[in-house]
């Protein structure tokens, strides 16, 4: 996958997501433009995670997609319980 699909993904997943706070959006977008993409999905994910925010179905098996290339596997394995619905 290149670069600009990863940006592109995380983008999408972090405009999808139940992250409410300001600040984590911008971090997690400074990381995109520096190219950091795995850090900046593991960073939306942590958030997501350590704030107990219910996901969906789909948006976490889009999440667990994108782990297959970006790892974060043992974390999406926890988020599992934040499924809802």
């Amino acid at each position: 996958m290149k670069a600009v699909e990863y940006a592109a993904k995380i983008e999408d997943l972090l405009e999808e997501s139940p992250i409410t706070a300001p600040s984590v959006a911008v971090d997690v977008r400074d990381l995109l433009t520096a190219g950091e993409f795995a850090l900046a999905f593991d960073t939306m994910c942590s958030w997501i995670y350590e704030d107990e925010l219910s996901i969906s179905e789909e948006y976490y098996e889009r999440l667990v997609r994108l782990s297959e290339d970006l790892g974060s596997h043992d974390l999406i394995a926890r988020m599992r319980e934040l499924v809802t619905g």
